[in-house]
Parts: C-alpha cells; sequence; structure tokens
C-alpha cells in the first residue's frame, strides 16, 4: 500500500511538473506574442503625427536619401510627399517640435529618373512644392533628391549621399506587420 501510495504520489508530481513547464513556456508564449504586438503598436502609433490624413514620422537618425527611403519602407512607409501649404507647414512644426529647430530634412521628392522631373518616392503627383530661389539648381550635376528647411524654411536639391533625418510618411489605414 505504501509503495502504492508513493508511486500515485511520484506520479502526481511529474504531472504537476509537466503542467507547471507547459504553463511557464504559454506564459512566455503568450509574453513573445504580446512584447511583438506591444512593439508593433508602439512602432504604429508613438511618434507619427496625423496631417490631412496620413500619418507623418520623424526619423533624427541622418541617412542617405536612399537608405532614408528604404528605412520608411520597413515601416510600411516611405519618405514623405507633400502636396498643399498646410502639410508643409505642418512638417515643418513636426521637425521642429522633434528637434528645436529647423533642420535640413529629407523628404520624397527625386529628379534622379530624368532631370527636373521630380517625382515622390510615394508614387503620388508632385504638384505642389515650397522651392528655395533659384533651386533647384542641379549643382555640378549631381543633386537629384529634396532636403525641406533648406535655409531654415525652403526646398532645396542636394546630392543623395548627404545625410540627413528624414520624414516618413504613410497613409493612415497601412499596417505593416513584423
Amino acid at each position: 500500500m505504501k509503495i502504492l501510495a508513493v508511486c500515485v504520489l511520484g506520479c502526481a508530481v511529474v504531472v504537476l511538473v509537466g503542467a507547471a513547464a507547459v504553463e511557464e513556456e504559454k506564459a512566455q508564449n503568450d509574453q513573445t506574442e504580446l512584447t511583438n504586438l506591444d512593439k508593433r503598436y508602439l512602432l504604429y502609433f508613438r511618434g507619427w503625427s496625423r496631417i490631412n490624413g496620413r500619418l507623418f514620422y520623424y526619423v533624427p537618425k541622418p541617412m542617405t536619401w536612399t537608405q532614408a527611403e528604404k528605412y520608411c519602407q520597413s515601416i510600411g512607409a516611405n519618405l514623405a510627399s507633400v502636396h498643399s501649404r498646410y502639410e508643409y507647414q505642418r512638417i515643418r512644426k513636426l521637425i521642429f517640435v522633434a528637434t528645436h529647430a529647423k533642420r535640413e530634412t529629407w523628404i520624397g521628392g527625386s529628379d534622379a529618373q530624368q532631370e527636373r522631373t521630380w517625382l515622390w518616392s510615394d508614387g503620388s503627383v508632385f504638384r505642389y512644392s515650397r522651392w528655395c530661389s533659384r533651386e533647384p539648381n542641379n549643382y555640378h550635376g549631381r543633386q537629384h533628391c529634396l532636403q525641406m528647411n533648406h535655409r531654415g524654411w525652403c526646398w532645396d536639391d542636394l546630392e543623395c549621399y548627404a545625410r540627413r533625418p528624414s520624414v516618413c510618411a504613410k497613409k493612415r489605414h497601412t499596417w505593416r506587420r513584423g
């Protein structure tokens, strides 16, 4: 009888330890899923500003124009396109709030495909512009990417290999799963 009781007790311990291990693994998996969900949520909402039905995000890390565009794409966006004075002013404010300065910053315009034919990297039509006087000038034939806040307020074409912070933009309903 004692042997039977010890066997039953031993089996119960094995079952309880196994169940506890399964619960612990499940809790870790749930925590991992929650952590990934939290990251996606924070990436999607923290730091993004809504302007005219799109979301804009200031990226402080200086990168080349191409690196900045690739980063924006990695978060389901593109370098920002600007379609009105209102959007332009709100993006300038976004940069100023983040930096306390009027920092030169990449946005999504480029004429690398054909000189003087400016396109937005998100594929939208390039109609609105805020060029500085005598810009774009394609200085030395190498300036094909658009920075804003040149001289503190206007747009300038610049060599794409220059390193600048950037602004990404995406449609509000776009969700990039990681």
